[in-house]
């Protein structure tokens, strides 16, 4: 029987330092180990991750998933009942070292039915909500920190590679001649930086509006309940998050679908981010409603 560990960070600029130290302190006993790239996207479904997925192809009835914390594997409860579902029936235990859930007997289920304990789904539940209350609170605390500091005149972002005080220097012996190449090498940044120093001053640069592309409008489209539950659950951006929020309930016999207006941009991130939803006959009925703001080839 193995032991499987999994890891993962959301971006490039984190390591597993402490996941290694807690799962080292667990004392596992051969580990193999399984860790994601950093470039897989946080909000794509555990299921449909790459290493995670090979690593459910490797283990075999009886193994071990080790992992520092339940939210390095799943970031909704959606995802974690998912999982443990998956889990359940490859007869797959799941042992979790650290935070709340580090307690608790995840893979237990009813000696009768075989279904998930209720007090465990229960606390699951529980734990992923407020886990997802605390990123939600963050992500709202970043946004008034930005809001403030714009009123004070700063602007938030990566700042520009070129410095202001040279900008003007780059720009002159762009119209020289200079090649965008050699300013690169003499300023010790990107071609990129330098494109965008000198962006206005390039050939194909051009300020005609009528060329701008017309702002998208928002569109109201009725959104399955099930599509809008799964998307509750699920990482969303804020304007995504605006939009979901706003939607206006329309109940429908025993179930009720959610009108939601925004921009096509929006709709087509909600298709996006509903396609690991298992109810197949709702998503399949929100992407037939989406795919009107989809324009054809002529």
């Amino acid at each position: 029987m193995a032991n499987l560990v999994y890891k993962r960070v959301s971006t490039d600029q984190q390591s597993t330092a402490r996941q290694n130290l807690v799962l080292d302190e667990a004392g596992i006993e051969d580990p193999v180990g399984f860790e994601e790239d950093p470039v897989t996207s946080s909000r794509l479904h555990p299921l449909q991750r790459p290493k995670f997925r090979e690593l459910l192809t490797y283990a075999r009835p009886g193994d071990t998933v080790h992992i520092s914390e339940m939210f390095r594997l799943v970031r909704g409860t959606g995802h974690i009942l998912d999982v443990l579902d998956v889990l359940h029936r490859d007869q797959i235990a799941l042992r979790i070292h650290d935070g709340a859930f580090s307690a608790m007997d995840l893979t237990a289920r009813h000696p009768r039915t075989g279904e998930l304990l209720s007090t465990v789904k229960f606390m699951v539940q529980t734990l992923a909500a407020a886990g997802e209350l605390q990123r939600d609170l963050q992500r709202e605390l970043t946004y008034d920190g930005l809001r403030a500091a714009e009123a004070k005149g700063s602007k938030g972002g990566r700042r520009p590679a070129v410095a202001a005080a040279k900008t003007a220097d780059v720009r002159a012996a762009y119209l020289e001649g200079r090649s965008i190449a050699a300013l690169a090498r003499d300023h010790g940044v990107s071609r990129g930086a330098i494109r965008t120093a000198v962006a206005d001053l390039m050939p194909d640069h051009t300020t005609n509006e009528k060329d701008s592309p017309a702002p998208e409008l928002p569109v109201t489209l009725d959104m399955p309940g099930k599509v809008a539950d799964f998307l509750r659950t699920a990482d969303l951006e804020p304007a995504e998050r605006e939009a979901l929020d706003q939607g206006v309930t329309v109940r429908r016999g025993q179930g009720y679908t959610l009108r939601v207006n925004a921009v096509p941009a929006v709709h087509l991130g909600f298709l996006t981010r509903c396609q690991p939803l298992d109810e197949r006959k709702a998503r399949r009925e929100y992407e037939n409603r989406v795919s009107i703001l989809t324009p054809t080839e002529p």
